[in-house]
């Protein structure tokens, strides 16, 4: 689930979100998806879980993602707050940039940076690889994280390319969500194994970015780590905007959505992970 973090304070308001937890038990387990011989998604039909193989098509991929719950215009920033375990704040910038990569599986794919800071510091710095099918689909498809202490890369664990030694694409957002869909987020056996499942689709969040109604919610879970456990909300037209760690994960809400010029957009894309790009 691209890195869980310690979790927010208290205090963030969701509304309705009482009723839809309530009817998930065992919020400390996680019983991983079964495999199956593989299928194809392109039709948006059938959605990969765990190691199940998935038969992608680059042809059918574009790196223009208008997904209603999670739009990807080159150029458009999400600025999140967060607290680490010592109630210290974090400042997260999410930048959709106009770089493309085209990953080892043979999926070009948006380039979108997160970078988290702390005091006006660089702590952790990542490219994130996203595509979206014909059928609406965006698909998660690797990342390239960098994790800092003193200015210096100190980690660069949880990196992962489709389609490169044995790591699987998996599902950030179905194209035609519906209450009940599962399915995997990444795979990389041992390493990355993110499951996620939609559980409403009329939610409420209220964060510091403003109160956003007909949200999607969804319950995010990983295999390896069976006490890790994260709700998230979506809103129509804006994208992710609260995250809560319940149980042994992080969370984040937004406080600003907007767009960056152009050439900030590019050069997020391009400037070395740990580098000032604007």
């Amino acid at each position: 689930m691209t890195r869980a973090r310690q979790p927010l304070r208290a205090g963030l308001a969701v509304v309705g979100l009482l009723g839809v937890l309530g009817l998930v038990s065992g919020c400390g387990q996680n019983t991983g998806p079964t495999s199956a011989p593989t299928v194809p998604v392109t039709d948006g039909a059938a959605l990969p879980r765990s190691s199940e193989p998935a038969d992608l098509d680059p042809a059918d991929f574009t790196t223009e993602i208008d997904n209603r719950y999670w739009p990807m215009e080159p150029g458009t920033r999400w600025v999140y707050r967060e607290t680490d375990e010592q109630g210290e704040e974090l400042r997260v910038v999410v930048t959709v940039t106009s770089e493309t990569r085209e990953v080892a599986n043979g999926v070009t794919a948006r380039i979108v940076r997160d970078t988290v800071t702390q005091g006006g510091e660089v702590i952790e710095d990542t490219f994130d690889w996203y595509a979206q099918d014909s059928a609406g689909t965006i698909w998660y498809l690797g990342e390239e994280t960098a994790e800092f202490e003193d200015g210096r890369v100190a980690s660069r664990e949880g990196s992962f390319e489709a389609g490169a030694d044995g790591a699987l694409a998996g599902v950030i957002m179905p194209g035609d969500p519906d209450v009940g869909m599962a399915y995997r987020q990444e795979y990389l056996e041992g390493e990355a194994e993110d499951n996620g499942e939609v559980l409403s689709l009329d939610e409420q969040a209220e964060v510091p970015a403003g109160h956003f109604d007909q949200a999607l919610l969804t319950k995010d879970t990983i295999t390896i780590e069976p006490d890790v456990l994260e709700y998230k909300l979506y809103a129509p037209g804006v994208g992710p905007v609260l995250v809560l760690g319940v149980s042994g994960g992080g969370g984040r809400e937004v406080v600003e959505v907007g767009t960056v010029p152009a050439d900030v957009a590019r050069a997020a894309g391009s400037t070395p992970l740990g580098e000032s790009y604007d």
